[in-house]
């Protein structure tokens, strides 16, 4: 088994569904609206519990009916959430927009993620007993960065996820050992519009790339060696909300059972290609016999 620690957010999803996403100042009508369980960290976290990994959750809900929903969600997927705090007030959420052809538009509240700004007693103990821990930034930076010194202390592989994009310290990318940037991060790292450059340029601060490319597949760069691309499966998008989280996830299992990068990557669009025909974002992400079925079809 994958050993994996994911410090990060929890959200509520509060998702409205739409023919045509509206534009400043319009008004459209919504086919439905759900509330589902979501935010980057848990998402991932499901992901990886889900691909067969043993994960735990470090996080913060709140104490309201959302932060009840969204840690029993987590237990349901098989994530441990000994380690998930609960914080008084509201729960995050994220108001997400999906339209017909998949696509989305996201806005996130912190709510309890905000107090989660350092490691408390024991989440660095936590930390040191994985192979791997999953990083994004919808949490405080200063928890972020205090999580990947503790795991670069202890030998960990992290792997950072830079979203929402932001500009980042240098004492945090050196903790990294995986950057795995969206297309529209990459830029924001780097200032590149093209992958391949963005990618390279990105090798001067962590020794490990992979920009996600929707439906491109996904790009992997590594020093001393020429970026190569690995494609996606070509499917139709039903909505691609959490389609990146699940991919990071399943990644992080299939590194953590030794399987050569190129390997991983291709099993891990599998599982990203098996979310986006689905609605939601954890409620889409596949089981591991799912994954294994049609990474050997």
């Amino acid at each position: 088994m994958t050993d994996i620690v994911v410090l990060g957010s929890t959200n509520m999803d509060l998702v409205t569904y739409v023919e045509k996403a509206p534009q400043r100042g319009e008004t459209v009508t919504g086919r439905e609206f759900r509330t589902i369980p979501g935010g980057k960290g848990a998402n991932q976290a499901i992901a990886a519990a889900r691909a067969g990994g043993t994960v735990t959750m470090i996080g913060a809900v709140g104490n309201d009916a959302f932060g009840t929903r969204l840690r029993s969600n987590l237990e349901h997927s098989g994530v441990d959430t000994d380690d998930l705090r609960t914080a008084e007030g509201p729960s995050g959420t994220a108001h997400i927009v999906v339209d017909d052809e998949g696509g989305n538009a996201i806005v996130v509240i912190p709510g309890a993620n905000g107090t989660l700004d350092h490691l408390s007693p024991g989440d660095e103990g936590v930390i040191a007993s994985a192979q791997t821990l999953l990083l994004q930034l919808e949490i405080p930076l200063a928890a972020v960065l205090a999580g990947a010194q503790a795991a670069r202390r202890h030998g960990v592989r992290t792997i950072l996820t830079p979203s929402p994009a932001q500009p980042l310290p240098h004492e945090l990318l050196a903790a990294i050992d995986l950057l795995v940037p969206n297309e529209h991060e990459a830029t924001t790292l780097t200032g590149r519009t093209e992958p391949r450059e963005a990618a390279i340029a990105l090798l001067d601060q962590v020794p490990e790339v992979v920009i996600t490319l929707g439906a491109a597949g996904s790009l992997y760069a590594t020093r001393g060696a020429d970026p190569v691309t690995v494609p996606a499966p070509k499917v139709t998008a039903v909505d691609s909300t959490g389609a990146g989280d699940t991919f990071v996830g399943a990644l992080a299992v299939a590194l953590g059972e030794g399987r050569p990068m190129r390997e991983a990557l291709a099993w891990a669009a599998e599982a990203a290609a098996l979310s986006v025909q689905r609605e939601g974002a954890s409620v889409s992400m596949p089981y591991r016999p799912e994954i294994d079925a049609r990474y050997a079809a």
